[in-house]
């Protein structure tokens, strides 16, 4: 891939995202072979366009977070040589009441659990009762049987696991395996010496609901799945919460991530080259494996369409009409909602990033990413 071609393909879609999609201020980044091709950003990190986006930028990447997190948990499972078929309640005795003594990490980290939403009213910054919630939670559905997207559950799933395995928080292994030794910008629970150069996100301003139009409105309506996945454990509903410091700084690992676009897509660009970034070498030709497989598919429980993952990241679904990840069916990655997105190519050894500040009503890419997307395979 010519870095000067594609820059130069990339900056009209790029910039319409600003003059008729209506961005406020955004970056994408684009790797290839572990070395950065394509780096754009422009805009405003502020409304008022009194901040412009600059090269080190950094923004809440919402979703995004999952897969860096997911990462983790792949990461300590295969340095303590555990296989995904193994039951989580080897690992987290108290995880095994109300039938789910069963569920493997292959299940959980593919949304098989049925952990989706919670009986329990537990508030999101309490971290001790979601984890006593989500350990006397029944699941939803008969684990293995079907699969929904965990919104907001499924980060403290991965932080526990960390906890019981590794004895250490996510955020700390996090920063120890991969953001320090690859120096990256990207973070889950933000330092306050990092607040200035973080963009104030904004909510979406449309009011016209996006397909698919059923899920979109079950996520209004009280008592339905959708609802519940969204607002369990409840707090933190509104965007603006999100940009105080006191929350940056809160290791929220299913939606809390903050970084720059360069960063994420230098993290997914070492999956991308089989685990390798220049002399270090983080994961296992398995472990890759278990990243490119698809372990669930079908008609996803929460999101009411059809949808796929491989052990803790997202795939396209067979037959998609629109693809999120490219042409390579061995592509994976996370996005965040409003428009952040992220993913590895391990075939054309390519990653992608794009995040920005001011959120489309979508939880799952929408036009602005996907049309760059396009550009870099066309």
């Amino acid at each position: 891939m010519d870095a000067d071609e594609l820059r130069q393909k990339l900056k009209h879609p790029f910039r319409e995202n600003f003059e008729k999609l209506g961005e406020l201020g955004a970056a994408v980044s684009i790797w290839q072979n572990g070395n950065p091709v394509a780096d754009l950003y422009s805009g405003f990190c502020d409304a008022r366009h009194e901040k412009p986006w600059e090269a080190d930028t950094l923004v809440l990447i919402w979703s995004a977070t999952k897969g860096i997190g997911n990462a983790c948990v792949l990461h300590v499972l295969q340095e303590h040589r555990i296989g995904i078929d193994r039951c989580v309640a080897e690992f987290w005795p108290e995880f095994a009441q109300a039938g789910k003594e069963k569920i493997t990490f292959s299940q959980l980290l593919s949304h098989q659990a049925g952990l989706c939403a919670l009986d329990a009213r537990v508030d999101i910054l309490d971290y001790g009762s979601v984890i006593r919630a989500l350990e006397v939670q029944k699941p939803l559905w008969l684990p293995g049987t079907a699969h929904g997207y965990h919104a907001r559950t499924f980060g403290f799933l991965l932080d526990e696991l960390v906890r019981r395995i590794a004895r250490k928080t996510l955020s700390q292994y996090w920063r120890e395996v991969f953001a320090q030794p690859l120096n990256l910008d990207l973070w889950i629970g933000l330092p306050e010496r990092e607040n200035p150069r973080v963009a104030t996100i904004y909510a979406a301003k449309s009011s016209r609901p996006p397909e698919p139009k059923q899920f979109y409105l079950d996520l209004v309506t009280p008592g339905t799945l959708a609802r519940k996945t969204f607002s369990s454990p409840y707090g933190l509903q509104s965007v603006s919460g999100m940009n105080t410091p006191a929350v940056r700084a809160q290791p929220i690992v299913s939606f809390g991530g903050i970084g720059s676009a360069s960063a994420l897509a230098k993290f997914y660009s070492m999956l991308a080259n089989g685990g390798n970034l220049g002399e270090q070498t983080f994961f296992s030709e398995e472990t890759i494996a278990w990243m490119t497989t698809t372990l669930s598919h079908g008609m996803d429980r929460v999101f009411q369409i059809p949808t796929a993952f491989s052990a803790g990241f997202m795939k396209d679904p067979r037959n998609a009409v629109r693809r999120m990840f490219g042409p390579s069916a061995n592509a994976f990655g996370h996005p965040g909602a409003g428009g952040s997105h992220a993913f590895a190519d391990p075939e054309n050894r390519i990653s992608f990033a794009y995040v920005m500040n001011q959120m489309e009503q979508s939880l799952l890419p929408n036009e602005k990413s996907l049309r760059l997307v396009d550009q870099v395979y066309r």
